[in-house]
């Protein structure tokens, strides 16, 4: 589908898109989602039925504007996330052409990496809600909506949202950036972990972790883990700690809430024993879903 062509054709005919090859249809969303009394309830709004003033992106584009919805896509949205810190990949993915207020005809396009070349994805603009609640990713500022459609776009690539319910992470990397992807087992880590991420931070690697357990089942640990779940890389530092130095690692959970309640995290007590500078370059003590 030729984004340009069909926007103007809907222009000049005072239509918005609806798009036949990703219908507003049960058969977008998959059969095996949700249970078929619920499915049949699906709604699909567009973003000028729900908001007076839509835009696609407000300020910029940051992870703290994805929260992820009844869809178990953590997989997808945690390099969601990662691809945020990079604005020079980001803008592979989401072009700049399209909006709300320019030339607005109800058609969006995202592009990803697809054996070996980009890939040019176009969706209309209606999003699926289940008793008035966003079925993906909804956006934490009402307004702004590239994260439900870019995610729109990325079930319409894998066949349905159906499919992004469940996942690898480094599969949602590879696909956001064309780049090669590196693993390692926590159980095995290699001896310089630490410096590895410090280095790959350094040099604007996309990176993301997550923990064992099944899928979709997301039991929350007392120490405020989830099972089974993916995980955001958004920092690595070495700050000066007692009498030495000490790694910390930053990373986000795509719910966008749910904080890790150890060391390190928003209230505990080693914060007070590092130097205010750093404790106030590093330290956001909110619940958005991000900790040390």
């Amino acid at each position: 589908q030729d984004f340009s062509e069909l926007r103007a054709l809907c222009l000049s005919q005072g239509l918005l898109f609806e798009d036949a090859t990703f219908p507003a249809h049960i058969s977008s969303i998959g059969p095996r989602l949700l249970p078929e009394e619920k499915l049949r309830q699906i709604q699909w709004k567009r973003p000028t039925e729900l908001q007076r003033n839509p835009y696609l992106i407000m300020d910029g584009v940051s992870r703290f504007d994805i929260m992820q919805g009844e869809i178990g896509d953590c997989w997808m949205l945690a390099a969601l996330g990662s691809l945020t810190l990079r604005k020079q990949f980001l803008e592979n993915v989401l072009p700049k052409d399209q909006g709300f207020q320019d030339d607005y005809a109800g058609i969006f396009h995202f592009r990803f990496w697809q054996y070996g070349e980009w890939v040019d994805v176009v969706i209309d603009d209606r999003l699926p809600f289940l008793n008035g609640r966003y079925l993906s990713v909804h956006p934490r500022t009402s307004n702004e909506f590239w994260p439900s459609l870019l995610e729109k776009a990325y079930a319409k690539l894998r066949g349905s949202y159906q499919n992004l319910n469940g996942g690898f992470l480094s599969d949602a990397l590879v696909d956001l950036t064309g780049g090669v992807q590196v693993q390692f087992s926590l159980k095995d880590p290699p001896p310089d972990l630490e410096e590895i991420l410090k280095a790959a931070d350094r040099s604007r690697c996309l990176m993301g972790c997550s923990t064992s357990g099944q899928a979709g089942r997301n039991i929350e640990l007392r120490n405020g883990i989830v099972q089974g779940h993916a995980y955001t890389v958004t920092g690595a530092v070495k700050i000066p700690y007692k009498n030495g130095w000490k790694h910390i690692i930053r990373i986000w959970n795509p719910w966008g809430h749910g904080e890790w309640k150890g060391p390190w995290s928003d209230d505990s007590p080693q914060w007070d024993r590092v130097e205010p500078k750093y404790r106030e370059a590093l330290l956001r003590n909110k619940d958005d879903g991000e900790f040390w």
